[in-house]
């Protein structure tokens, strides 16, 4: 039992409850879990709303949600809610919340490669959402999405089919959005990119919010330099997130 297990063992009845499961699908659980955690010791919660998922490999259609309910803090491997992207309950306790149906289940539908949707709630995002000109290329961290970050305009708190089909349109084949007045989401190839990802766009939009007037009073570097920069944070492609990731375990594990 590796030592992340463990913590969770602390929390939870035996992995009996949920009947077999494959091996990726306890590793997906464990991982998707310890980023609950990771995301509550980061503020990114609001309450018990927004959520993470995951897709389980090998399981066409499905992904690994929270329950409704339950703050970030309290989220284990053993009650995430598997669905499928209609927002059917297949295994454990529900209720899921209707509202992470419409944006988690539309993008697992479209993007196969969003292993794991983040939609966030959080503060800063929300704030540079809020701003005319969006995420400014002002930190390295921002010029990670200098060529990797969509917008989609506030249209009301739930998702019509039309709004889903337009929220896609506009995410396209990026990795970020940030929600007009309302927050984030990236996807990820796997937990520990999106992860990573989410963490770079916080800290981004954190640090643009604390410039006084990034319109006249901020460095700019030359375009070509924010597009050089961008190709070198890519580099790592799918393997993004993973080296930092037993860093962010081992925190989890000591607090």
């Amino acid at each position: 039992m590796s030592e992340i297990e463990h913590y969770f063992s602390i929390h939870n009845r035996s992995w009996d409850c949920l009947g077999e499961l494959t091996t990726e699908e306890k590793r997906v659980r464990i991982d998707l879990a310890t980023c609950y955690r990771l995301a509550a010791k980061m503020n990114w919660d609001d309450g018990i709303y927004t959520h993470i998922s995951a897709a389980i490999p090998n399981q066409p259609d499905v992904y690994l949600i929270n329950q409704f309910g339950l703050r970030f803090d309290e989220v284990t491997p053993l009650n995430l809610v598997k669905v499928n992207i209609l927002g059917i309950v297949l295994v454990g306790a529900g209720p899921a919340n209707v509202s992470g149906f419409a944006i988690h289940g539309a993008v697992h539908a479209a993007r196969k490669d969003a292993m794991c949707v983040f939609h966030l709630h959080n503060e800063s995002s929300i704030a540079v959402s809020a701003q005319a000109k969006g995420l400014l290329p002002l930190s390295q961290h921002a010029m990670r999405f200098y060529q990797d970050l969509a917008y989609h305009p506030y249209q009301g708190l739930a998702l019509s089919a039309d709004e889903q089909n337009e929220l896609i349109g506009n995410l396209g084949a990026k990795k970020a959005l940030l929600l007009k007045n309302h927050g984030s989401l990236v996807c990820g190839t796997s937990v520990q990119q999106a992860f990573y990802l989410m963490h770079t766009l916080d800290k981004a939009c954190s640090i643009q919010l604390k410039v006084r007037d990034p319109m006249n009073d901020a460095i700019y570097p030359d375009e070509h330099i924010c597009n050089k920069t961008y190709q070198q944070l890519c580099l790592d492609g799918d393997a993004e997130g993973q080296i930092e990731w037993p860093a962010f375990e081992r925190w989890l594990l000591n607090s």
